[in-house]
């Protein structure tokens, strides 16, 4: 079975590691500053671990305005460079039609109505480019 521990990353946000999975839980607000070493944080285990997955759950997140759409869509776009994918769990009705009405489109990421769902996507096998796995072959 895979190993799992917690690994403070941006202050208030949680995240666990799953074996190859990145669990992220939002809860609240995320300002600029957690934002973006959450970011950084993120893009720098995946690189050092080989992780493939990150899972976001926003099920805590009441409203989502433009900067937390920008900052799931950075976050998905980085993950993707680094030969991860990214789900986001857990999103309610009316932050789907806020994200609708604000015309943000959240490209690069897949949705689960939770945790489980998001983690059951990432285990489903993943056509590699051949950058990606030449990467994976050299670790």
């Amino acid at each position: 079975m895979s190993e799992a521990f917690s690994r403070p990353v941006a202050g208030h946000v949680p995240v666990l590691r799953l074996g190859d999975v990145l669990l992220v839980t939002l809860q609240g607000d995320l300002y600029d500053s957690a934002a973006q070493q959450l970011q950084q944080d993120l893009s720098e285990t995946i690189a050092s671990s080989g992780v493939t997955g990150v899972v976001i759950d926003i099920s805590g997140v009441e409203i989502v305005d433009s900067f937390l759409g920008r900052v799931l869509s950075e976050i998905a776009a980085q993950s993707s460079l680094l030969a991860a994918r990214t789900v986001v769990a857990g999103m309610r009705p009316a932050v789907a039609i806020t994200l609708v009405e604000l015309g943000l489109t959240l490209p690069g990421l897949r949705t689960s109505l939770d945790t489980q769902a998001a983690m059951a996507l990432l285990e489903q096998p993943v056509v590699l480019s051949r950058t990606a796995a030449a990467r994976r072959e050299h670790r």
